[in-house]
């Protein structure tokens, strides 16, 4: 007997800019599920946010078109009932040391608890680990080059914004 059920996962998060550490999660998740959705969180308390939910929504169609599997949406309230209303089975979350494995961890235990939902922590690639939206951000403010961290368009964004907050 063959299954027709889709496995689809969420991958949650600011992305405020999509950088390449977040891509590897995206990517990897792509070779295990059949669809990745790429969540953004629009009731973020996150302070400093750089650009819209729906900048951000374009910025991560584009740079992970490559995946046909991949798409975004925004949601509102708690990660477990998006997650039940678009039908996932669970979340892919990505950890690049201790610390983000400390914050992650009991999110995941409270989500499973109130729902069942199960979370995937994947460790970050090496290379990516030092990476984080926030950095991008603050070393694009100062002036330094982001084109290594994040894709080409979203660098150009980036920049771009940076001008426009500087002529403030």
């Amino acid at each position: 007997m063959t299954s027709t059920a889709t496995s689809r996962v969420v991958c949650p998060g600011s992305f405020d800019p999509i950088t390449h550490g977040h891509l590897d999660i995206i990517g990897r998740a792509t070779r295990m599920f059949d669809e990745v959705v790429v969540s953004i969180g629009a009731n973020s308390t996150k302070p400093s946010q750089m650009f819209t939910v729906e900048e951000r929504l374009a910025m991560i169609t584009e740079v992970c078109a490559r995946w046909p599997q991949v798409r975004a949406v925004s949601f509102t309230g708690l990660l477990v009932d998006h997650c039940a209303e678009i039908g996932a089975l669970g979340v892919v979350k990505g950890l690049r040391s201790a610390t983000d494995f400390d914050y992650e961890l009991p999110m995941a235990h409270l989500n499973r608890q109130m729902s069942g939902l199960e979370t995937i922590l994947l460790p970050t690639a090496q290379e990516w680990s030092a990476v984080s939206s926030t950095m991008v951000r603050e070393i694009s403010r100062f002036g330094g080059d982001i084109s290594a961290l994040v894709p080409p368009t979203v660098a150009e964004q980036v920049t771009a914004r940076v001008r426009v907050e500087g002529q403030r």
